[in-house]
């Protein structure tokens, strides 16, 4: 980091919007195919009903709204590095705040693909929209699916705004080196900035205000999305503990893919004197922070089940454990809260391959949380003649793979169309002293 200069920074990244190779293009076709046969599952589905999904009665909601959870989840830590972080002015998120924003948003578009695909009749999504008072049929404002077209269309659009707002130096560094077609079009989308001094001034207390305006999301998005649970009085989810469990775990599961886009994104750029071992190991350290958090309200759950002497409570908690989805539910225990202890030994968060081993267990293990909380509870809810199985069906898997698809897709074109690096902010971590200072 020290060897940088303005020049080399700007000459880095600049390189990464070079014409691809076709590897690039190769990939982007995979990711496209995913995205087609995700496309064509959801499109079967509605010509064939909902049922052609593993849910049933009493396991209503399968993997649509465990993965619609898993990516809300993901895109919090971006916001917690780009925004939080920043507030706090720590130094060392800065080469990965841009990517980290651009996580957030484009895992937020995909979340909200779910509750379309989940209602089946995607048409009646009329009905979840705020509208005039015609036919005496206003959304219902007490119900938490109501709370949640609200709180992540708020967070989509700071988030957008955010992000968009932070390029804007960079996209005039790119027009300002561009020919012919690139520089028209980053001329419209760098909305005229000349770099003056009173576009400096406004730029920072807009960056500013955004970053405090989205601070408080990262805590109430997920906190809603809880609620979709905790407003229940099904047994594992009816607590007061969902909240915080709820962010806890969003903000483990976001700095895990963190690590699992940035250090490819590392390699095949040569950001390695940008996006250095101190910076992923500060990430690391962090997932140490927040594994424990997560293990610390397993174990609570647990203990309140055990204390309250509630015996329905303690069943489902009992079944989570030994019962029919146990497989799930040990995956989750290893992953999220005994593999990141191993963060504790410097040589294994300092080697680029444990790290990038480890952040893809930890989302395998967030992504079975979400599993093991949603079905568990309903497939043994209060009555037993009405237990119940569940097991996604491949049309699930197909529409899921599509998600997964659209994600990485979307990375792929913003990585190599757009600065992945904020230039600006590396040069403010040089001008303010040292590498990553803060």
């Amino acid at each position: 980091m020290s060897e940088l200069t303005y020049a080399t920074i700007d000459q880095t990244v600049l390189q990464t919007l070079e014409k691809p190779r076709p590897g690039y293009w190769a990939a982007v076709a995979v990711l496209a195919g995913g995205i087609l046969l995700g496309a064509a599952c959801w499109l079967y589905q509605i010509f064939v009903g909902i049922g052609v999904g593993g849910q049933n009665n009493p396991v209503a909601w399968g993997t649509y709204l465990i993965n619609f959870v898993f990516w809300v989840g993901i895109a919090h830590s971006g916001t917690l590095i780009s925004a939080i972080l920043h507030l706090f002015r720590a130094g060392w998120r800065n080469p990965i705040a841009r990517a980290a924003e651009t996580m957030t948003v484009f895992a937020v578009c995909t979340a909200g693909l779910f509750p379309f695909i989940h209602l089946g009749r995607v048409w009646a999504v009329y009905y979840m929209l705020p509208y005039p008072n015609q036919r005496t049929l206003w959304p219902n404002f007490q119900s938490p699916l109501m709370f949640d077209v609200v709180a992540i269309s708020t967070y989509l659009t700071v988030s957008s705004l955010f992000w968009y707002t932070g390029m804007l130096p960079d996209l005039a560094t790119v027009r300002d080196r561009a020919t012919g077609l690139r520089k028209k079009v980053f001329t419209v989308i760098s909305l005229g900035w000349t770099g003056k001094h009173e576009q400096w001034r406004h730029y920072t207390r807009g960056y500013l205000f955004f970053a405090a305006l989205a601070t408080p999301l990262v805590i109430s998005v997920h906190s809603v999305v809880s609620w979709d649970f905790a407003l229940g009085v099904v047994p594992g989810w009816h607590t007061t503990i969902f909240a915080p469990y709820f962010v806890a775990g969003a903000i483990h599961s976001g700095l895990a893919m963190v690590l699992t886009l940035m250090i490819p994104l590392r390699h095949i750029f040569h950001y390695e004197k940008i996006i250095t071992v101190d910076v992923l190991e500060n990430v690391a350290k962090t997932i140490i922070l927040t594994g424990m958090i997560v293990g610390f309200a397993y174990a609570t759950e647990f203990f309140i089940a055990w204390y309250s002497f509630n015996t329905v409570e303690i069943e489902v908690f009992r079944y989570r454990m030994l019962g029919d989805y146990r497989v799930g539910f040990w995956i989750m225990v290893v992953c999220n809260t005994i593999i990141p202890l191993l963060f504790f030994f410097k040589k294994i968060r300092t080697s680029i391959r444990w790290l990038f081993g480890l952040s893809l267990l930890v989302n395998v293990g967030m992504w079975f949380e979400r599993f093991v909380i949603i079905i568990t509870s309903v497939a043994r809810d209060f009555i037993p003649h009405a237990w119940g199985l569940y097991a996604p069906t491949a049309i699930e898997f197909g529409i899921m793979l599509g998600s997964f698809c659209l994600f990485f897709f979307l990375f792929l074109l913003f990585v190599k169309h757009l600065p992945s690096v904020s230039m600006t902010e590396i040069k403010e971590t040089l001008h303010e002293g040292g590498p990553h200072a803060g």
